[in-house]
């Protein structure tokens, strides 16, 4: 058995898609999903299976899903290893715990790439935000009193590009990391 973190994109988030967390719970426990575990009301939701084809989870996932709550909601599946591989190859600049500095993780929904998100976006502001992408995910911090001025905050969130990401702060990926 694997240990899996499951990060469904866009539920919970200003009354759209809502999915109560203990039936998004029983739903990947009726999948035969075991050990499950939720974290916050985001849709962060850690579990083991046998199954080695993230292709196949996250098919799986997203149908029942959309069969159960009758949303299509977009999820990025990733190993427990993987995802330490990734924090572990974290920029030393990310995930500071600065006060003053928002650090998140944002991972690319495949098939979509980060070359391909990038051109959308474009280069950070640099006296605003920093990013670095690894794999399948992007380190992206920048000043939380200047967020506005950021090149990635608005446009993370453009019809364009969104449905291509999901993305959590750096504490909520440690804690799901450990759990």
């Amino acid at each position: 058995m694997r240990r899996y973190i499951a990060f469904l994109r866009g539920i919970n988030i200003s009354g759209k898609n809502k999915i109560p967390m203990a039936e998004l719970k029983k739903s990947f426990e009726n999948q035969n999903f075991s050990q499950v575990k939720t974290y916050l009301n985001s849709g962060n939701v850690i579990f083991s299976s046998d199954e080695d084809h993230l292709d196949k989870l996250t098919g799986q996932i997203e149908s029942t899903i959309k069969k159960q709550f009758g949303f299509d909601i977009p999820v990025f599946v990733i190993s427990k290893e993987e995802l330490h591989t990734l924090l572990h190859n974290a920029p030393d600049w990310w995930g500071s715990g600065a006060k003053e500095i928002y650090d998140n993780l944002i991972f690319i929904l495949p098939p979509a790439t980060f070359s391909e998100v990038f051109l959308e976006i474009g280069e950070p502001k640099e006296a605003f935000e920093k990013i670095e992408h690894y794999k399948n995910a992007v380190f992206w911090s920048f000043s939380r009193k200047d967020y506005q001025k950021t090149n990635w905050w608005s446009k993370t969130a453009s019809a364009s590009v969104s449905h291509k990401l999901t993305i959590r702060t750096a504490n909520t990926v440690r804690k799901v990391s450990k759990m």
